[in-house]
Order: structure tokens, then sequence, then C-alpha cells
């Protein structure tokens, strides 16, 4: 499967609006005041350790999508994206223009994922991913954001999910999903507000907005497995959190504490989440530590390793495997940031017939290009998104397989634009889309 060559850099400036209006309302005294505010008042240790620590090796520099994909342009070498925001504001103490800002923020914000695959390939640990989620932080605090992100963040702020899903939507779509599930299986239930359930199964805004069939494979797959479980009615049932990634870290805090508030509301004993990768890292290492819990106050499991007990254990059973052959994409933040990446392939394994892996793969494997809130950047940056990850289309052609297996929601849309994008004639399914073909339904269950 070829990929066709592709234009590696944009030619032509980009504009978005919450860049040129942010920029524009900035002094220089209200972005030194702001910069030295974050590394003196935030930052602490970490942030110095980091800096006195890289010594420039440029070994980063070929862990990075980005890099790989723009012919090894230096530009976009994780060190010189360091380089052109954080360095230069330590070297000038804070004394840097608008227009340094609004680039800044660029530079965070559309190229760097904060997969932390470069991490990987330094040889001091420097978490290059920290660096940039403080520059995020300095230019949301100087208003300086793109457009389509910061929308996200203020549905946050304002409904408690990433999607301006009100209330009654989010009421109504459960009972929908129930009534089409009890088509398959006539006694099932989705339990709203249900205390002492054994689990509060949480999932991302776009779920309710645009992949309501999620829901329903949850619920059979609950159903058949004989859980105790439950899903919050109000506010608290999103575990997504945009403003994690533009550097809201208040409105990040208030989502989190509102997610785990809710589960212990139900005095709940775990909260089982969707297949969704920024939110894990959202509830399970940054969100819950701005919140003031080192770690989730509520057990997390992730839907992969929720999946892999069930089958495990014996407890939904797989009554034929699924035939045509099957790649797997290691999504950055539970394989990287959490270690799933066996617990993804025994599931995978038990279920399909013709696992073929993509290399590298594992923590090796490279980023989608639509995580750490890029894809959230929308529609100005596109084109520059999936150009710039040509690396990952040769990685996936290079399989030769047609049906992609991403178990995460943004590197399930960030996959889907760079396959239409480079015409590799995938279909991306989620793991539970392959569960739903192949576990058994006990008669018992469908009478």
């Amino acid at each position: 499967m070829a990929v066709p060559a592709a234009k590696l850099k944009e030619k032509k400036e980009i504009i978005d609006e919450g860049l040129e209006q942010g920029a524009a309302r900035l002094t220089y005294e209200r972005i030194e005041q702001v910069i030295n505010q974050v590394l003196k008042g935030e930052t602490g240790a970490r942030m110095k350790v980091y800096v006195d620590t890289c010594i420039h090796c440029g070994l980063c520099s070929t862990a990075c999508h980005q890099y790989l994909s723009s012919n090894g342009d230096p530009e976009f070498s994780p060190v010189a994206k360091v380089k052109r925001t954080m360095w230069e504001m330590l070297d000038k103490k804070g004394k840097v223009s608008p227009a340094f800002i609004k680039k800044a923020s660029e530079i965070a914000s559309t190229e760097c994922n904060m997969c932390r695959r470069c991490s990987m390939f330094c040889p001091y640990g420097i978490d290059i991913a920290y660096i940039m989620s403080v520059v995020r932080r300095i230019c949301h605090l100087l208003g300086v954001t793109p457009l389509y992100i910061q929308d996200t963040a203020h549905s946050h702020a304002a409904t408690m999910n990433q999607m301006w899903v009100k209330e009654d939507e989010w009421a109504d779509t459960l009972q929908w999903q129930e009534g089409e599930a009890q088509a398959e299986i006539p006694g099932l239930r989705i339990p709203l507000d249900k205390e002492g359930a054994d689990i509060m199964y949480s999932v991302i805004g776009p779920e309710p907005k645009f992949q309501a069939q999620l829901i329903y494979n949850a619920a059979i797959i609950m159903t058949v497995a004989g859980e105790n479980w439950t899903m919050p009615s109000l506010p608290g049932w999103d575990n997504s959190d945009m403003a994690m990634y533009t550097g809201d870290f208040e409105v990040m805090g208030r989502v989190k504490r509102t997610h785990f508030e809710k589960a212990a509301e139900l005095r709940v004993k775990k909260i089982v989440m969707g297949e969704c990768g920024h939110a894990f890292r959202s509830v399970y290492d940054v969100g819950n530590r701005w919140a003031g819990w080192k770690m989730p106050p509520i057990p997390i499991v992730h839907g992969i390793e929720w999946y892999y007990n069930l089958i495990k254990d014996g407890r939904i059973k797989i009554a034929r495997k699924f035939e045509e052959p099957v790649t797997l994409h290691d999504p950055c933040n539970v394989v990287r940031g959490r270690g799933l990446h066996e617990m993804a392939r025994y599931v995978i394994k038990a279920t399909c017939k013709n696992f073929i892996e993509m290399y590298p793969n594992r923590e090796h494997n490279y980023c989608c290009n639509a995580g750490g809130g890029v894809i959230n950047c929308g529609p100005p940056w596109k084109t520059k998104r999936v150009v710039s990850n040509k690396i990952k289309a040769e990685q996936l052609a290079a399989t030769g397989v047609h049906v992609l297996i991403a178990p995460c929601h943004n590197c399930h849309s960030g996959l889907e634009d760079i396959v239409s994008y480079y015409k590799l004639g995938m279909h991306i399914v989620f793991i539970s889309e392959i569960l739903m073909k192949t576990m058994e339904i006990p008669d018992s269950l469908r009478a």
C-alpha cells in the first residue's frame, strides 16, 4: 500500500482568530508579569532540572513524528520547539513580544502532541511534554489560545462536558441507547444514579454527541458480564478534559473534582471509563493532582484493562474470532503513559484470528498526531496536522491490513484523517466494536 507524496510544510500563513485577537490585546508588561508568575510560582525545581540538564544533543529529534515527516527539518525537533519557546522566555526573563507569544502558542498547541515519545529517546529522560504544557499555560493566562480548543474549554466550564451536551440531552441519549440495546437483550437496563454499585461507567462528550453506539456497546458488555454498574444522570459523567491541554488548570480541576465527587456521591467502588487516552491522562495523572489528589481518590480502570479482566476471568466468552486481519495503534496516554500495551494485545489475540503488528509498536509507537489537544485546534490546522504525520501513514500502510483498532477517541479521529488524506483504505474501529462481533451473548439474556 503506497503512501502518496505530500507537501511537507504549509507555505501560506494559517490564520487563527484565537491567536490573532489574543496577541493583539497584549502588552509587554503583562507578558513579563505572567511569564515570571508561572515560572516562579508554578514550576519549581522540575523546570529548573530539565532546563539545566539538557545538553542540546538532539537525540530527541528522531523520536518526533513531525520531525520525521518533514525531512528532518530542525524546526520540528523537540529540542528546537523548546528552544523557540521556553528557553527564549527564560533567557529574556519574560521580556518577549506579543508576536513571540503568538508563535509560541502555535508551536506548543499545534506542533507538539505531548506524546512523550521524545522523552524515551532523551538520555536524561527530560519530559519535554511538561515543558510545552507550561508554555501552553503561560499562553492561556495571556489569552492566546487557538480558537477551537478554547471553545471546547469554555464548554467544559459551562456544562462540565466537552460538547455542550445539555442535561436533558444526556439523559435522553442514555434512554435511547437503552431502548436500542433492549432489541438485543430485552431485560437490559442502563441504571442511572444507582447508589452502591460496583462500577460507575463514564464516557467522553463526543459519545452522546456523535458516537452513541459506543454507549450501546458498553451496556451490552456490562449486561453480559453481569456487572453491578451505573451511570450518572447529571454532570460528572464526562471524563474528558481539553482544558488540561489549553493550560486552563482551574477549569481542569473543576471538571475532575466534579467527576470524582459524582462517583463518591454514588458510593461506587471504581470508575470504568471508555476507550479514551487523553481523558485517562486527565483523571489519572494531571487533573487529579491539580485538584489535590496524588492518585485518583476512587480507582480508575481504562476500557482496555476492563476488557482484559472480563475475558481473562471468563466473565465474557468469545464465541467466534474476527476473521479479517487487523492491526493495533498503541495510544500514547494509555501505553507510554500507563503500560496497557500487553493487556490490549491479550484482548485482540483473544478476539481476532489474524493480528498484524505495526512497527515500531508498544511504547515506541508513533503518535496519531491528534492527541495533546492538537486535533481540537480545529479546521484551520487540519492540513498541517495530517501532512506533518506522513511517517504514521507509512507505518499504517506497511501493515497491509484494512482494519485498524484504535482504543482512543482522539487517535480514532486523527487516524481517520490520515487514512483519508493518504488514501490508505483502512477502516478504524474501537475494541468494543470487535467484542460486539465476537463475544457470546447467552440465549438466556436474549429470551
